[in-house]
């Protein structure tokens, strides 16, 4: 479980082929890393992976975490479009006693979406994104959603899409501020606006069948 509060970004060293898997090798800050279990969850742009492997370097000030990802995650996410350099969000799974700043999350992504236009005003950005029309169904203004990992309210919603108000501090702690018109970027709804939605359309189905 995540709270969607990004707390670092790490960079891709590398991505392998082996048994049918794909390996992927993050560099990330030592001080990350400590006190870190092999089987541990780490979300890595929202998506929840294992700890398969990490190792930290001189004086523990640079680690590598390294996580096997099979091909329904590759193909659900966009974790199949890394490539050496990008950067990546991460947030490890919540302990007891974390702070829930955001809102909870499982890290299971539902979908992508595509980021269609970017606009700058000020020190303020606006994203539009656009996605699989039954997934509009649980976005709803004003509400969650987790976008790369990051716990983030909308706001105007269309036909197509939705709109993302995010400030300087957001953009600054996460990924999304590297992000371009075309980009991916995965997509977790709100559990809770999801579970509503679906018992509504089930009754209704139910009661006019």
């Amino acid at each position: 479980m995540f709270t969607g509060i990004v707390q670092t970004k790490a960079s891709v060293v590398a991505i392998t082929q082996s048994e049918g898997v794909k390996r992927l090798v993050l560099s990330v800050s030592g001080q990350y890393l400590r006190q870190l279990d092999i089987g541990a969850s780490i979300a890595v742009n929202g998506c929840c992976l294992t700890v398969v492997h990490y190792e930290l370097g001189m004086k523990d000030v640079v680690g590598q975490v390294h996580f096997d990802i099979i091909d329904e995650t590759l193909r659900l996410t966009n974790l199949g479009e890394l490539q050496q350099g990008h950067q990546v969000n991460l947030e490890r799974s919540v302990t007891f006693g974390t702070e829930l700043g955001g809102h909870i999350v499982s890290g299971h992504i539902h979908t992508t979406a595509k980021v269609q236009t970017i606009e700058h005003t000020g020190d303020n950005c606006f994203f539009y994104l656009t996605l699989e029309p039954k997934w509009l169904n649980y976005i709803l203004h004003k509400g969650f959603v987790c976008v790369n990992g990051a716990s983030l309210t909308v706001g105007d919603v269309t036909e197509q899409g939705f709109y993302l108000h995010l400030i300087p501090e957001t953009l600054g702690v996460t990924n999304l501020g590297l992000l371009s018109e075309g980009s991916l970027v995965n997509i977790e709804v709100d559990q809770q606006t999801y579970t509503i939605v679906e018992t509504i359309e089930r009754y209704m189905k139910r009661h006019h069948s």
